[in-house]
């Protein structure tokens, strides 16, 4: 899959691979949370306001399992060629995500 360089210690593709799999398991908590929150009435917020409420929540999850993916690739790469490994591009968007998501939560609250 990987022609160029040389096959990295196991320990390290694997610790890459657990890596991977832990972010799609938040892209799925994402996914899921989009999907509750269509499908379960919220109190005080109208159905339009849940629509996209819904729709960014699962378009996040989308960008962070396409992220979990791209990053998995750029590391893999960096370790068979002694390269740096690269940041994970896609911790500013779960941060700027998970700080939308308690402001509403916050305002709903305090409505």
């Amino acid at each position: 899959m990987f022609p160029e360089g040389e096959e990295p210690d196991p320990r390290f593709t694997l610790a890459n691979e657990r890596t991977f799999l832990a972010w799609t398991r938040t892209a799925l908590a994402f996914l899921a949370g989009g999907i509750a929150i269509e499908a379960f009435p919220i109190a005080g917020l109208g159905p339009a306001v849940r629509m996209w409420l819904a729709i960014f929540v699962t378009a996040v999850g989308m960008v962070i399992a396409g992220g979990a993916a791209f990053r998995w690739v750029r590391v893999e790469r960096a370790m068979r060629t002694g390269r740096p490994l690269p940041m994970p591009a896609v911790i500013p968007l779960l941060s700027v995500a998970a700080f939308i998501a308690c402001a509403v939560i916050i305002w709903l609250f305090l409505r």
